[in-house]
């Protein structure tokens, strides 16, 4: 199934998930289910009524796109879910303050995880407030980061 590049439908669905008072944080087409998902965060989290409002908002403008090329496609709205990885530096700025998990490439003070409060976003670098003190990891050497899920 041809289907139009995933960055051109979000940045035509931009507005409207602004308008409904979500960002869509990634989108990805399965080819072999004929379906696209968007994957959408907002402040205060995402449920199931706010995943509808989405959806209904954004089914004719996608219709209008016509990002298959004429070929039926399913769309899925979900939530990003809690353990979601950070991908762009607006997902560091959005969590800053909060507490987050981080797994290397390669260690730095003899460990590839480390955990601890997101201060920020720096040169290049990502900021933590762990137990032994304040350290820093650049973006390129970080495999995996998202919020940590204490039980």
């Amino acid at each position: 199934m041809k289907v139009m590049p995933v960055d051109r439908v979000v940045a035509h669905l931009a507005p409207i998930a602004e308008a409904v008072g979500v960002e869509i944080v990634d989108a990805a087409w399965n080819a072999r289910e004929k379906s696209l998902t968007l994957f959408i965060d907002a402040a205060g989290g995402v449920d199931l009524n706010l995943c509808e409002k989405f959806h209904r908002a954004v089914d004719g403008p996608l219709d209008e796109l016509d990002p298959t090329f004429g070929a039926p496609y399913t769309l899925n709205c979900s939530s990003a879910g809690l353990d979601r990885p950070f991908k762009t530096e607006k997902d560091y700025l959005r969590h800053c303050g909060e507490k987050v998990e981080i797994r290397l490439y390669a260690p730095i003070g003899g460990s590839k995880y480390h955990e601890g409060v997101l201060l920020g976003l720096e040169a290049g670098e990502v900021l933590i407030a762990g137990v032994d003190g304040e350290k820093r990891f650049p973006l390129a050497g970080i495999a995996k980061a998202c919020l940590l899920i204490e039980v």
